[in-house]
């Protein structure tokens, strides 16, 4: 059943990457969540590119400390996926979350 396929991944964001002094710069948060949610379609073998895209920042993700970031398919409707995604630091805090809608490309089934 693929609505309880998830993809898992632990991300050690860089200083590279900040907005705010040692704190990860919220697009990038976006991007990396968007990211395991189209990676997960298509590691399932169903690929997909994001139509829409919702990121919410709940709290600041320092530079440095691991975040473990995770996606999961919420709903399937033909050829559209609706697709959730987050991020948690150490202490298991969510510091951003997301969802998107995805569409199916090409003649994969």
């Amino acid at each position: 059943d693929t609505v309880r396929r998830r993809l898992r991944a632990r991300w050690v964001p860089t200083k590279d990457l900040q907005g705010y002094q040692d704190i990860v710069h919220g697009g990038m948060m976006g991007l990396v969540l968007d990211e395991m949610m189209v990676n997960l379609l298509w590691a399932l073998k169903q690929p997909s590119v994001t139509a829409t895209l919702k990121l919410q920042l709940k709290r600041p993700a320092k530079v440095g400390e691991p975040l473990d970031c995770e996606a999961w398919i919420k709903e399937e409707m033909g050829r559209l996926y609706v697709t959730e995604a987050e991020a948690r630091n150490p202490r298991g805090e969510v510091v951003a979350s997301a969802n998107a809608k995805c569409i199916r490309i090409g003649n994969s089934e």
